[in-house]
């Protein structure tokens, strides 16, 4: 799943990832959809999870076919191979497909690609070197925050309405409503990239899921509202901290040059995992008891990843080489 976000920023233009970026989180959106909506019809079923597992096992007669056929590979790789034909008729064939704006490339204009084929990316330490460090770290933290607030919902949200008195089915349906109004808004988050930026996108995206967290936090103090409250908060947060990986992605493929950014967003990605997929979910599992500390902890959470990329960071559209402010990154 992270490696399409290097990929974008590898063969599109800027303008053009914030589309591409919408439709993929849309397309995990419906699928999140609709696996808890399935988890609550077979939540009394002893193989309801061999029912779940299916389609992920079905997927290896299609992705083999979808990466050998239909995906190019980044011309650079080949040209590092010494595969110089087949790096000029990639890119030619991007040319094409963005409408013949310049003229097609060829071997000649390439001259002499046997350095390309010795080329060696720098080390991991490149990550962390001076004028390079401050922006993996804005990059890293934004997406921590907002899959912090993710993997608490999807893992733990059913669960935690369980505890908190909801029926096991009840909780996985208002989950799948939840993943529902999020196919929607990763639509819209990636409208607002465009227009007013990466960075004011995820503070909207995590700042507007405030007044939903809200909701759910004091929905057990509403009576026979509860389930209104819950419901309604539900839907904002679907549309708000869950759609704003549509941003944090690209946004953190943005922060490095292009030598460091196939490991810089995989490292990136993984390392908030840690956090946000590990280690905050095991803490507050034995919490989702109580709505103040399950949702007040998410609402805290949301609260900061809002503030660091306007406070630490910059906006980065087109900017891809520039991610340093006064030296060159691989310096």
């Amino acid at each position: 799943m992270s490696a399409a976000f290097p990929m974008a920023a590898e063969l599109m233009p800027a303008q053009h990832r914030r589309t591409y970026s919408a439709i993929y989180e849309m397309a995990l959106a419906a699928s999140f959809t609709v696996v808890p909506f399935i988890g609550g019809l077979l939540a009394g079923n002893e193989y309801a999870f061999r029912f779940l597992a299916l389609p992920g096992g079905l997927a290896i007669t299609v992705v083999p076919v979808l990466i050998y056929f239909v995906l190019p590979e980044s011309p650079r790789w080949h040209l590092r191979k010494g595969h110089a034909q087949t790096a000029v008729d990639t890119v030619n064939r991007i040319i094409t497909r963005c409408g013949n704006r310049v003229p097609p490339l060829t071997v000649a204009e390439l001259g002499d690609t046997s350095a390309s084929s010795r080329e060696q990316l720098p080390p991991y330490s490149a990550l962390f070197a001076p004028g390079q460090l401050r922006w993996t770290t804005v990059g890293i933290l934004s997406g921590v925050c907002a899959g912090t607030a993710y993997f608490l919902i999807s893992v733990l949200l059913p669960k935690a309405l369980n505890d908190q008195g909801f029926a096991v089915s009840a909780s996985l349906g208002l989950t799948s409503i939840v993943y529902a109004a999020s196919f929607f808004g990763k639509g819209f988050t990636g409208f607002l990239m465009e227009i007013i930026g990466r960075r004011w996108t995820i503070a909207y995206a995590l700042t507007g899921s405030l007044p939903g967290l809200v909701l759910m936090l004091l929905a057990h103090r509403a009576g026979d509202y509860a389930g209104v409250a819950m419901v309604a908060g539900g839907l904002i947060i679907g549309f708000t901290v869950l759609s704003a990986f549509t941003a944090t992605r690209v946004y953190l493929s943005e922060q490095f040059p292009t030598a460091l950014r196939g490991r810089g967003h995989i490292f990136g990605e993984s390392f908030g995992r840690l956090f946000a997929g590990g280690l905050a979910p095991f803490l507050m599992e034995p919490h989702t008891g109580s709505a103040v500390i399950f949702f007040g902890t998410i609402f805290a959470i949301v609260a900061i990843g809002a503030f660091i990329p306007l406070a630490f960071g910059r906006e980065t559209v087109g900017q891809l080489e520039t991610v340093t402010e006064a030296v060159p990154a691989l310096a």
